[in-house]
C-alpha cells in the first residue's frame, strides 16, 4: 500500500529533445540527475509530467523557430504548477530573451550548463547560459532507465573552430576534452550495465587533447580509442564527428586496424569547392579531403562514408556547387546530411549580404539529394551477396528482426530466437535504398 501511495505521488518529468547526439545525450545526463538526486521518474505523457523540459537545437533555423511553438503548446496542456523549462544550445544564446518573451517559461538552462540541472529546477526565472562554466569534470549519475545495449559518452565539450556559418562556439563555448579516466568509468560503467557498442560525442572528436582544464598525461584521440578498445566485453567502437583537417595517418590506420572500431566514419565535407571552404574557414582544400578518402579506401576499401553537405553559401555560384557534385560522384557517400545554408546569429556569415536567391539554392538541393538517392541504391546493389556483421537491435513490427551492420548498414532478416543484443552475421538477398534485406547466419 506504502509503495502504491509512493508511486503516485512520485514527481514525472518529460522532455523533448532536438537536433544532434549531443543533445540526446544531454537529455539522457539530465533525466539521470533529477532521477537520482531529485526523484523524477520520466513520462511520455507531456499533460501529466511536474516539469517539462524542451532540449533545443539552434544549428539551424526550423528548430529555433519551433521552440516558442512548442513553448506555446505545452502551456496549454501542463497540469498546474508544472513547470516548463528550455535547456540546450537555444537557449544559450537567446537566454534572458526566452523569458522575455514567453511568460510560461521558469527556468533557462544552457548547453554548457547541463550539470545545474537539479539547482535550477528550484529557481524561477534563473537563467544560467555561461558557455565558459567548465563541468569536464563533473561524474554524471547513472541512468538507470536508458538502454544497455548501446551507449553515448562524451569525449569533449564545445568547439575551437571558428566555421564562419556555425553558431556552435557561441553556444557550447570553447573545446575541453574531458579526463581518460573519466571516459574509461563511464564506458566501464556502460558495459558492466549491459552495453557491448560505444559511440564517442565531440564536435571534433580527433581534435581530442588538446586542452584539458586540470593537469592531465598528454593523450590524443587515436590513444584514447587504443585505451577504450581495452575494455573487455565492448565489441563496438563507433565516433562523431571527425574533423578532415585531423585525419593523420596514424588515426586512419588506427580507425582501420583495431577491430573494435566499426568501419564506419562520419566525415563532414560541407562544400567541394576551395572557395568556399575557404570562406567558411574549414581549414582544408577539396584535394587534402579527397587524400584522406582515398588513404582510407586504400585501407579499408569497404569503408562507409557519410558526410555533411551545405548548398548555397553565401557567394556559392553554379561552379562551386558542381565542384561539390564533383566529390559526390568520386567519394559516393553512403550516408548524406545536406541542408540549404541558413544565416546563424553571432556567426560570420551571417554578416555577409551576398545570399544565393532561394529558387537556385533549392535547385542545387533537389539535384543533390536526387544524385545521392540513386548512389545510394547502386551502393547497396553491390552488398548483394555478401556477408557482414550486424548488431541486432530489435523486432519490428513485420517480425523482421532489425539491426545495424559493421559498416552502418540498416539490416532486416525474418526472425530467429536468440538473437537481439547479440553481435552475428547476416546474408544479404536483397537491397533497398535505405536498408538491406538478409539473412541471420
Amino acid at each position: 500500500m506504502n509503495q502504491q501511495k509512493e508511486s503516485a505521488f512520485q514527481k514525472k518529468v518529460f522532455i523533448e529533445t532536438m537536433g544532434c547526439a549531443m543533445n540526446v545525450k544531454d537529455t539522457e545526463h539530465m533525466l539521470a540527475e533529477l532521477e537520482s538526486k531529485e526523484g523524477y521518474k520520466l513520462t511520455q505523457n507531456a499533460k501529466e509530467a511536474d516539469l517539462i523540459l524542451i532540449n533545443t537545437c539552434s544549428v539551424r533555423e526550423k528548430p529555433e523557430r519551433k521552440l516558442f511553438s512548442e513553448i506555446g503548446q505545452y502551456d496549454k496542456l501542463k497540469k498546474k504548477g508544472a513547470k516548463i523549462g528550455v535547456c540546450g544550445c537555444t537557449a544559450s544564446h537567446l537566454g534572458q530573451e526566452i523569458l522575455t518573451k514567453s511568460k510560461a517559461v521558469s527556468f533557462v538552462l544552457g548547453a554548457r550548463n547541463v550539470s545545474k540541472i537539479t539547482s535550477i529546477i528550484h529557481q524561477e526565472g534563473a537563467v544560467e547560459v555561461d558557455t565558459d562554466y567548465d563541468d569536464s569534470r563533473y561524474v554524471f549519475a547513472s541512468n538507470s532507465s536508458h538502454s544497455t545495449l548501446k551507449a553515448m559518452v562524451n569525449i569533449s565539450i564545445g568547439c575551437d573552430k571558428q566555421c564562419t556559418y556555425c553558431i556552435v562556439p557561441h553556444t557550447r563555448g570553447e573545446e575541453i576534452s574531458i579526463p581518460a579516466d573519466i571516459i574509461l568509468k563511464e564506458v566501464q560503467k556502460a558495459v558492466d550495465d549491459g552495453a557491448i557498442e560505444v559511440l564517442l560525442l565531440g564536435q571534433n572528436v580527433n581534435n581530442y587533447g588538446r586542452r584539458f582544464s586540470t593537469e592531465h598525461t598528454p593523450m590524443n584521440f587515436t590513444q584514447l580509442l587504443q585505451e577504450i578498445s581495452k575494455i573487455d566485453g565492448l565489441k563496438r567502437i563507433r565516433f562523431t564527428s571527425p574533423h578532415p583537417l585531423q585525419m593523420d595517418n596514424a588515426f586512419l590506420e588506427e580507425f582501420a586496424n583495431n577491430p573494435k572500431i566499426c568501419k564506419s566514419i562520419h566525415i563532414p565535407l560541407q562544400s567541394g569547392s576551395d572557395k568556399i571552404l575557404k570562406l567558411m574557414k574549414r581549414g582544408y582544400t577539396q584535394d587534402w579531403y579527397l587524400q584522406r578518402i582515398r588513404k582510407l579506401r586504400e585501407l579499408i576499401p569497404s569503408v562507409s562514408i557519410g558526410t555533411d553537405i551545405i548548398v548555397a553559401f553565401p557567394y556559392e555560384e553554379e561552379a562551386d556547387f558542381l565542384e561539390t557534385m564533383r566529390v559526390l560522384e568520386e567519394v559516393r557517400f553512403d550516408t548524406m546530411y545536406s541542408f540549404i545554408y541558413s544565416p546563424r546569429p553571432h556567426t560570420e556569415a551571417s554578416r555577409w549580404g551576398i545570399q544565393v536567391n532561394a529558387e537556385e539554392a533549392l535547385n542545387r538541393l533537389i539535384r543533390l539529394q536526387n544524385r545521392h538517392k540513386e548512389i545510394l541504391e547502386q551502393n547497396n546493389a553491390q552488398e548483394i551477396g555478401t556477408v557482414c556483421e550486424v548488431l541486432w537491435e530489435n523486432i519490428r513490427e513485420d517480425g523482421f528482426l532489425e539491426g545495424k551492420s559493421d559498416h552502418a548498414k540498416l539490416v532486416r532478416a525474418p526472425f530467429k530466437n536468440g538473437l537481439i543484443g547479440k553481435v552475428g552475421y547476416a546474408q544479404i538477398l536483397d537491397a533497398r535504398r535505405a536498408y538491406l534485406i538478409g539473412e541471420a547466419i
